[in-house]
Parts: C-alpha cells; sequence; structure tokens
C-alpha cells in the first residue's frame, strides 16, 4: 500500500473527520479524501462511515488503522532517530503540558531554550487531559500528575507548593483575613469544578483549610474547570482561591493571603517515551527544563 495514502487514512481515522486530519497533515481537506477514496478503490473496501458528525470506522477500517498506528510510530521514531544523528539537535519537538503550567510557567521560560537551539522547532500541545505518549501523540510531557502509562521514562522535575491568593480590590471591599478563622467570616471562595476531573489532587484545599474532619466545606461562589480560569476569576476579585505557585508567582496583580499557610504540594513529571531516551532533543529540552525548575525554585526560596 502506498504510505501517503494510507498516512492520510491514518490521521483521518485518528481526527474523526477530514478537516482534522487536512490540519494534521498540512494539506487540503480536498487532497485528504481524494488520498482516502483511492485507497478505499484500491483494497474494494469501504473504510469509513460518513455522516454529519464525522467519520466513523467500519470493522475493516478499524483493523487497518491498528496496523497504520503501529507503523505511523515506528516512521516516527525513525524520523526521530535520522533527526538526532545530526551534529546538532535539530527538528521538531512536541511538548505538551496541562494549558496553566504550560502557557504561564513554561512558555516564558522556552524563549531561553531557543535561543540556545534555534534549529529546534517547538510544538506545544497545551491540555489537561493526558496526551498517549506511549503512542507517539507528543515526544515530551511536564505534567502535575505521575504518569499512568508504561513504557515512559519519568523524572521528578520539581515540587510545587500552593498558597491562597486574592485580588487587591477584593481584599480592599471584604477585609484582609489576619487567622484562617477569619476566612469563614462572610469571604468568598473560587474553585475547581467538576471536583473529580480536578488534574491536581486537593486542588480546592481554600474550601476545607482550617475546618475539622466532617464539618461542611465553605461554598464557592464561583467555579472554572482549568486552573488558569481559576486565575483569572482570582484576578477579576471574585474572591479567595488557592493557586499552585508557578501560576501565581507569575502574576504581580494577586496578593498572597494569610502569606504562613501552606496548601498541600505536589510534584511536576517531566515524562517522554522510551524509544525517544536516546534523543538529541529531548536530552536538551530536558536538561534545560530540570536547570530552569532548580533555578526558578532557588529564587522563590530567597
Amino acid at each position: 500500500m502506498d504510505w501517503d495514502k494510507l498516512k492520510s487514512f491514518h490521521a483521518a481515522a485518528d481526527a474523526g473527520s477530514l478537516t482534522g486530519a487536512a490540519e494534521t497533515l498540512g494539506m487540503s481537506q480536498s487532497a485528504v479524501s481524494r488520498q482516502i477514496s483511492a485507497l478505499e478503490t484500491e483494497l474494494d473496501i469501504k473504510l469509513f462511515h460518513r455522516h454529519a458528525r464525522g467519520l466513523l470506522l467500519t470493522e475493516p477500517g478499524r483493523l487497518l488503522f491498528e496496523a497504520a498506528a503501529e507503523i505511523a510510530n515506528r516512521v516516527a521514531v525513525a524520523e526521530a532517530r535520522v533527526q538526532d544523528s545530526r551534529d546538532k539537535p535539530t527538528g521538531a519537538l512536541r511538548i505538551t503540558a496541562p494549558t496553566a503550567l504550560g502557557s504561564i510557567w513554561l512558555i516564558p521560560r522556552l524563549k531561553a531554550f531557543q535561543a540556545l537551539y534555534p534549529k529546534i522547532q517547538l510544538k506545544l500541545l497545551l491540555a489537561d487531559h493526558e496526551l498517549d505518549l506511549a503512542g507517539l501523540e507528543a515526544d515530551i510531557a511536564i505534567r502535575p500528575w505521575p504518569s499512568t502509562q508504561n513504557e515512559l521514562v519519568q523524572r521528578r522535575l520539581m515540587q510545587v507548593d500552593q498558597h491562597l491568593y486574592a485580588a487587591p480590590e477584593y481584599l480592599d471591599a471584604h477585609g484582609t483575613p489576619k487567622t484562617v478563622a477569619d476566612l469563614d467570616k462572610g469571604h468568598h471562595f473560587i474553585a475547581y469544578g467538576p471536583k473529580k476531573l480536578a488534574p491536581i489532587p486537593n486542588l480546592n484545599w481554600q474550601l476545607t483549610v482550617g475546618h475539622e474532619a466532617g464539618h461542611p466545606p465553605r461554598e464557592a461562589v464561583i467555579e472554572a474547570n482549568t486552573i488558569k480560569a481559576m486565575m483569572k476569576a482570582t484576578e477579576a476579585g471574585f474572591g479567595i482561591c488557592g493557586l499552585p505557585d508557578y501560576v501565581a508567582v507569575e502574576n504581580p496583580g494577586l496578593i498572597r493571603v494569610l502569606p504562613e499557610l501552606d496548601g498541600p504540594a505536589f510534584d511536576v513529571f517531566l515524562v517522554f517515551p522510551d524509544e525517544l531516551k536516546g534523543s538529541r532533543r529531548v536530552a536538551a529540552v530536558r536538561d534545560f527544563l530540570v536547570d530552569t525548575a532548580r533555578q526558578w525554585k532557588a529564587e522563590l526560596a530567597e
């Protein structure tokens, strides 16, 4: 089978639409459609059920997709090894991270990495769900949770503390708490919701801190389903919020409330597929981020 046709089929099956496949491959939608139609004609098999909601694989299409996925992974690994055989790290590098960690902490620091390695093209995939690194959906991940997949290399990057923060306008209107008990005296709170989807354990600790076991949690005046949105709600003056320090200390518009009160800390991990263990590009960003995280923690401690 022609690899170009198979690649178009794999991208369409993975995306569930011709539009998504076209974006992934950098081709027109009509070109992707022609490749898939040609493959179906060549095999004399219908690969997709086409309907208004997108593309659904037929049973033969599902079998072919499983084989194509394995081939695509091998091609990606081969391409990575060819790129890493050059004298200097070069080529595309896909980094995935949660939205807040990636946009607020990671992106500003990658400018220095780009200056050190101008031939590495960075591609950021920011998402609050876990991409399949074993399936090579990304090359390296920065995550505030340990990996749930096998055959991955994982390294603890840093420990992140959490504290309470609020906007100046909120504190001007409602007063600044002096003790933990003051949090129950008419203050408003921002929370993550739905709670079961929280990417970090104990993300809503601000609703229970200072309460004994069994005491009902404080009510939130607003919930948001990303940490970045929680930060924006805090900026807007909705109330007090528990935020990871990598979000809040980068934001001079927020004030730390009850500075002596520490929230639950959590670890951030750097993860990549075992197949890329020898990759110069992965090693370059790994070493850079380890040094950067160490320096950031030292600056916070000063």
